[in-house]
């Protein structure tokens, strides 16, 4: 899963925004402020480390678009993390937000640092100070910039941010509003955990679900015997993977950085899983074969193929050998624009990230919004609305002479939860952009989702601009 050195995610992104301008009518210079990072913050800061030794740490945050704010993007802890590609995934977000009309502008942080090579008390005091330099030059805030989750950083990491800045901001009454991905008890939202991988699922069910597009690739209908091939475990990975299994799709193949597991029969999702958080690797799980080298697994047949790992992973030097007929990017920017043609022409079926993953945007904008009102979804109406359906199931009864079953009434009146009302939500969201989006790509007869995903976002951005009155 290496990167090439020379490789810059934000040049990618901006050729898919000039390939999908091609197709509009947009003020060149217009096109250049679309494209452009507003801010980029880099940062070093000291660590005090448990031996007592220092390490001087960097920072980012880039907030890629400010035509609406606040700015919108997680924080990845990795070694990989440098300004090019915080900047590319910045820019990836603002088209994310709006595709799937999530009103928000793109924004990115991250650390340079593998999280497994520190303790807790370490990574604690790495974010609070990275949170603090934020603070100090206004790049986080309710209605500035509002972080999240992203590789390397979890809830936990959420909780620690939102303790720092409700320190500085004593005053701010919706303070827990500067980031998402927070644990319940810090007032996150149900279904913020498995959100990404949940709308990842989603985005393919309604692909599928198009029987003359999968005829065209040689598929039938539905996710049923789906063979699937999933690149990274992690929360993406997982949940993805683990709710296509649910629906009847087969999970044959999971790659990870340190080897990849196979098996043609299929593999179990959950008891993989319990495995690699116990053994720290696949192999010696009890079923399929041990791959060493795992990015060869991208290569090997399948239907479905889920990059949810890190970007630049399927590029021109490996193109030519995917097998797989739909890719579906889980990760951000896993297929470079240079492998983008390659397997367009092979008749290849991409999902585009900026659209797949954008479940854990659509969740966090449900979090923001209960935190910014402070109270939870469903909680007004949930108990008015089961005593609507109780007294609307009485006068059936009354009527009929028929008795519902206790367990008939309970499934009947039960109020929505907030997690089912965010379920409902992403649900909405996912599969109203997929056939926006796919509707684009035909009207335009274009072969690239991507490009008819850019195009959507990059209009509606453009009508942002425009009734501001900036651009004609």
């Amino acid at each position: 899963m290496s990167k090439q050195a020379t490789y810059s995610l934000f040049e990618d992104v901006c050729k898919f925004v000039d390939e999908a301008a091609s197709y509009m009518q947009v003020h060149p210079g217009l096109l250049e402020q679309i494209k452009a990072c507003n801010s980029i913050f880099q940062f070093n800061f000291p660590l005090k480390k448990a031996d007592g030794s220092y390490e001087v740490m960097t920072g980012y945050r880039v907030q890629h678009s400010h035509h609406k704010l606040p700015v919108k993007g997680g924080i990845r802890y990795s070694e990989n993390v440098e300004q090019e590609e915080v900047k590319g995934l910045a820019a990836l977000m603002t088209f994310k937000c709006a595709l799937v009309n999530v009103p928000f502008g793109g924004g990115k942080g991250g650390v340079k640092l593998d999280p497994t090579k520190y303790t807790a008390e370490e990574l604690e005091r790495v974010t609070r100070r990275y949170t603090a330099e934020l603070i100090k030059k206004k790049f986080i805030g309710p209605a500035i910039d509002v972080p999240a989750p992203d590789y390397g950083t979890s809830a936990r990491e959420m909780s620690w941010i939102v303790d720092t800045y409700e320190a500085f901001n004593p005053e701010l009454i919706n303070a827990k509003g500067c980031v998402t991905g927070k644990p319940l008890s810090q007032h996150g939202i149900d279904g913020r955990t498995e959100a990404t991988g949940l709308g990842v699922f989603f985005g393919i069910r309604e692909a599928c679900s198009v029987a003359e597009d999968m005829e065209e690739i040689g598929l039938e209908p539905g996710l049923k015997g789906k063979k699937v091939i999933v690149q990274g475990l992690g929360n993406v990975g997982f949940y993805s993977a683990k709710y296509l299994q649910e629906a009847g799709a087969k999970i044959i193949g999971v790659a990870e950085w340190n080897g990849g597991i196979f098996d043609e029969a299929g593999l179990d999702v959950e008891a993989l899983k319990a495995y690699q958080t116990k053994h720290k690797t696949f192999e010696g799980f009890g079923r399929g074969t041990f791959v060493s080298e795992s990015s060869e697994l991208l290569t090997y047949a399948c239907d479905i193929l889920i990059p949810a790992a890190l970007e630049n992973q399927i590029t021109s030097e490996n193109a030519g050998d995917i097998q797989a007929k739909i890719i579906a990017e889980a990760a951000n920017g896993p297929v470079s624009q240079a492998a983008e043609s390659t397997l367009l022409d092979k008749g290849i079926l991409i999902l585009p990230d900026m659209y797949l993953n954008a479940g854990g945007v659509t969740v966090s904008y449900f979090e923001w919004l209960k935190n910014l009102s402070r109270v939870s979804f469903g909680k007004l109406e949930k108990r008015y609305d089961m005593e609507k359906y109780r007294k609307l199931m009485g006068t059936i009864e009354n009527a009929t002479g028929e008795r519902f079953t206790e367990d008939e009434k309970e499934a009947l009146i039960r109020g929505a939860s907030e997690r089912d009302l965010v379920i409902s939500g992403l649900e909405e969201t996912m599969v109203d952009a997929y056939h926006s989006m796919n509707n684009m790509r035909k009207a335009k007869k274009i072969k690239s989702l991507r490009t008819a995903a850019f195009i959507l976002a990059l209009q509606r951005i453009v009508i942002s601009y425009t009734d501001l009155g900036i651009f004609p």
